[in-house]
């Protein structure tokens, strides 16, 4: 696997108070009990009905203190949510926004966390411009270039917030490996929790799955129709073209589609990929 970084931006939601833990343990679908300091985890932040309010890290940073972060522009809405089921609750919700994160794929380093990406990687927080671990493997490459990092994402198969992850979204969609990360199946009950049991207990079976979908031209456009045996059974959700000069995208596609599977999206032939896409 290349190894790069990158330099993203991401929230930081910071919770601290002799409650907190208890809090996060009854709205986080994560054993953020289980957690010791200086442990991280992904986590779903779910409306009631089950729904995707949130994806995001969990990092107890202190016994009282528990930051969690998410994509750059959700971190608001990650504290509106919080806010309305803090009741008298001893707990102190601040956020900082567009923290800036040196991203590290195909590596793992010293002074970051590990990434909610699948395979190795970790993110360091609050970096400098000119900052590089000291431990990177040489030869490492340095992408600037926000579209090559958005291609390694979509080719990974990685959900982001505002893309294909809305407030329609189902955990189980977002692939098993995403749930495997996020959701405790043994701790006790959380905001939502019924109905990522009920769709666990019949084996993950949703109406749409996270697909890559790799086309040979150029993207077309978020938005633009998946189309299989002339049948529309998705809509690009993000595109990029990764390192590799590939087009690629993500879309949530009926489950009655297996992969690969040939496809048109938006009149490019595509092919309908389970994530992630094997690089070149």
């Amino acid at each position: 696997m290349t190894v790069f970084v990158a330099r993203i931006r991401r929230d930081v939601v910071t919770l601290a108070g002799p409650d907190t833990v208890a809090f996060l343990q009854g709205q986080l679908s994560q054993d953020v009990a289980a957690l010791d300091v200086g442990d991280t985890a992904s986590s779903f932040l779910l409306q009631p009905t089950g729904k995707v309010d949130a994806w995001l890290r969990v990092d107890r940073a202190a016994p009282e203190t528990v930051r969690l972060d998410v994509d750059p522009g959700s971190g608001a809405a990650v504290v509106a949510r919080l806010e309305r089921f803090k009741l008298r609750t001893r707990t102190e919700i601040t956020l900082d926004e567009a923290v800036p994160v040196l991203a590290v794929r195909g590596a793992e380093v010293i002074d970051g966390v590990p990434t909610m990406w699948p395979g190795p990687g970790s993110d360091v927080f609050d970096v400098a411009d000119d900052f590089l671990p000291s431990d990177l493997p040489v030869g490492t490459l340095d992408y600037d270039d926000e579209g090559l990092y958005e291609g390694a994402r979509i080719a990974a198969g990685v959900p982001r917030m505002g893309a294909e992850i809305d407030e329609g979204t189902i955990p189980a969609e977002l692939g098993a490996w995403v749930v495997e990360a996020s959701v405790s199946f043994s701790k006790g009950c959380y905001t939502g929790q019924e109905l990522v049991a009920r769709i666990d207990s019949r084996g993950g079976n949703v109406p749409r799955h996270l697909r890559v979908v790799e086309m040979d031209g150029l993207p077309p456009g978020v938005g633009a129709e998946v189309v299989v045996d002339g049948r529309v059974v998705g809509a690009l959700t993000s595109e990029a073209i990764d390192a590799g000069g590939r087009s690629v995208g993500l879309a949530l596609v009926h489950r009655s589609v297996e992969p690969p599977a040939p496809a048109e999206v938006g009149g490019v032939p595509a092919t309908v990929h389970a994530p992630p896409l094997a690089p070149d």
